[in-house]
């Protein structure tokens, strides 16, 4: 089992909008696919920049070739959108873990 991260630098001013969009819109989104399962949004507290909070949004997937296909289909649409709406008040950088235990 794999857990697709994506860790977001959200904007000040912009977290309520972000939260929202990604319950409403992305996580509805990216379930109606099937790959990606236990969806998860989590407030990053170390490391904090002034004027900013950072997210976790985690998946977990069976393997990275699922992952890859989910990318291809939809994961690279869906970031298109987010870009639009936010422009560069949101920036996400994924990860790719490997659960051992």
């Amino acid at each position: 089992m794999l857990i697709f991260n994506t860790t977001y630098h959200v904007e000040e001013g912009q977290e309520k909008y972000f939260l929202v969009w990604m319950q409403e819109y992305y996580l509805p989104e990216v379930e109606k696919d099937g790959v990606l399962h236990m969806p998860r949004i989590a407030r990053i507290l170390s490391h904090r920049e002034e004027g900013s909070s950072c997210f976790s949004v985690q998946f977990e997937v069976e393997d990275s070739a699922r992952l890859h296909h989910w990318h291809q289909r939809q994961g690279t649409r869906l970031a298109g959108e987010m870009q639009k709406i936010f422009k560069d008040k949101v920036v996400g950088f994924p990860t790719l873990m490997e659960v051992l235990v």
